[in-house]
């Protein structure tokens, strides 16, 4: 193992930037071009990516502090030496960049498209205002409009702010005028020389900006060792002061923070920022998502909809509040907090059983033949360490019932149904800090005795907890089993976006009539949760008998 410092790479003409977020704690691992920290100037904010993968050491920097290029802001472990020779090299560039002279860049002005003189002659009536050059990054988002039709726009005014994967900036206007008319709206991609707006008025020379006066905003590039750099002319105006929250309604949070709200569906506008100056972490888009889930707090829209809440009134469904006790008063009491597991899997079961129609089908399935089948499968692989579990028959007995019925292996997309033409099955593992889902991928193309190893693989990996999220994505269909506990039915919550869950509990002995007399049976109870919005009831009793006919003769498995 090696140690490396991870610095600051070019940044442009920014003399220092603040750091506003830490992305990373030490002991985290991270991988080549993960995002370590947010740092800002006064028109833009971007994140610093780690040229190298390994273990966070150290971190150097603090909230609130100053760096600038070539600042270490971390020290990072590699796995070898030859990474560390790779770092050394990469240090030394950097810090031979840092010294050398460098020209200031001259920048073209906004109205001016890609190839254009530095400076326009005065002018009258319509001026176009263009996208600047903004370095090698193409088809930049529109996240927020800043002027409207009519508006009185002076020179170097921020008109629209922009954002790539990695920073957010403000293009600004070179000339005064009224603004005319507009040509991009929220959403649309804008590239170089792209017409941005028309302003109607007597431009000023648009001359490219003094040395002292011209400022770049950098993003970081993907690749560390020859970073990139995404430049804008910068308005004067005065950096954002510390203590207070940004004007505007743009929500103050870095890139990765508005992308991963608009995963969720999250409005940024109604989010609370717990960081410095108000930002907007992504804990706090967690917290709101969490609190909006439990009941605890409603958006805007959901609040604007609702009726004016009567005294003694729940929010969200209407509910009463939830009940607050001071449980010391009774006895003693111990408080412990949720591990990570429960807290993500309870929202998302909240969540499921709250949006999902859940409707239940109870059964029993005579696997008689089958166990004598498995136990003998047993012995004979024996030597190979190999051991077949109930479970893996249940998985390929449940691809043979969503191959027959089709509905099951879907998902709804809006007012779109998703067939699937893939065959994974998700299993529900028990492990100390709570339950998770490993996925069998093409189980349709597997065997029983291969399931039943990559069975034993995932749930080992669950125990150890190192699942990644790619051992957890992807199912179509889930079987959660009590069998090694007990109990007879259950109603297991539907795992989103699947339409359909398969409850098993513990097998036992039973009198069954066969027309003639009572016998011994091995009973089998399943019990199936499904989403009414896309089965009826009757293709949920088909498929629950069918799956019933393979367990009982696992020869139709074949047909």
């Amino acid at each position: 193992m090696a140690m490396v410092d991870i610095q600051v790479p070019d940044i442009g003409d920014f003399d220092e930037v603040t750091v506003i977020e830490l992305l990373v704690k030490p002991g985290d691992t991270i991988k080549a071009d993960q995002s370590l920290l947010t740092v800002e100037s006064d028109k833009a904010s971007m994140e610093i990516p780690s040229s190298h993968a390994g273990v966070v050491s150290s971190i150097k920097v603090k909230l609130g502090d100053k760096v600038k290029q070539g600042s270490v802001v971390l020290t990072l472990e590699v796995a070898d030496a030859a990474g560390a020779a790779v770092a050394a090299a990469a240090t030394a560039q950097a810090s031979t960049t840092a010294a050398a002279p460098t020209s200031t860049p001259v920048n073209v002005p906004v109205s001016a498209p890609l190839g254009a003189p530095a400076s326009v002659p005065a002018a009258s009536g319509a001026i176009e205002v263009r996208v600047p050059d903004i370095g090698d990054f193409k088809d930049v988002t529109v996240i927020e409009v800043l002027v409207k039709v009519g508006d009185s726009i002076k020179a170097e005014q921020s008109l629209v702010t922009v954002e790539s994967d990695k920073a957010s900036m403000e293009i600004p206007s070179s000339s005064a005028g009224v603004l005319k008319d507009l040509k991009v709206k929220l959403g649309d991609v804008v590239n170089i020389g792209d017409l941005l707006a028309v302003l109607e008025g007597t431009a000023a020379s648009a001359v490219a900006p003094a040395p002292a006066a011209a400022a770049a905003v950098a993003a970081p590039a993907q690749a560390a060792s020859a970073p990139q750099t995404v430049r804008v002319e910068s308005a004067s105006v005065p950096a954002h002061e510390p203590t207070l929250a940004p004007t505007g309604s743009l929500p103050h949070a870095s890139p990765s923070v508005r992308k991963f709200a608009r995963e969720l569906g999250v409005p940024l506008a109604e989010v609370k920022g717990a960081g410095p100056k108000g930002r907007i972490t992504l804990d706090d888009v967690q917290a709101f998502t969490k609190a909006v889930m439990d009941g605890s707090a409603r958006t805007q829209a959901q609040a604007a909809k609702a009726p004016a809440p009567s005294a003694g009134s729940g929010v969200g469904l209407d509910l009463l509040p939830w009940p607050k006790v001071d449980f010391a008063k009774f006895g003693a009491v111990e408080r412990k907090d949720m591990s990570r597991i429960k807290k993500i899997s309870g929202a998302n079961l909240h969540r499921n059983w709250v949006m999902i129609p859940h409707v239940f089908n109870h059964d029993d399935a005579d696997i008689t033949e089958l166990e004598n089948f498995r136990v003998l499968m047993n012995k004979e692989n024996e030597k190979a360490g190999i051991k077949i579990t109930m479970l893996a028959f249940l998985i390929k007995a449940s691809v043979a019932a969503l191959k027959k019925f089709p509905e099951f292996n879907a998902s709804l997309d809006g007012d779109q149904l998703v067939l699937k033409k893939y065959y994974n099955v998700a299993f529900a593992a028990d492990t100390p800090n709570g339950l998770v889902v490993p996925v069998i991928k093409d189980a349709d193309k597997k065997g029983v005795v291969q399931i039943s190893q990559e069975m034993g693989e995932l749930a080992k990996k669950a125990r150890d907890g190192k699942l990644g999220p790619a051992d957890m994505q992807g199912a179509c269909f889930t079987i959660s089993s009590l069998g090694g506990i007990g109990g007879r039915y259950f109603t297991p919550i539907i795992n989103a976006p699947e339409v359909a869950i398969l409850g098993v509990c513990k097998s036992q002995m039973e009198p069954v009539w066969d027309g003639k007399a009572f016998q011994p049976r091995l009973m089998l109870p399943l019990s199936l949760s499904w989403d009414h919005r896309v089965i009826d009831g009757a293709s949920a009793a088909r498929f629950n008998a069918y799956l019933g006919q393979i367990l009982a003769d696992f020869r139709r498995v074949l047909l």
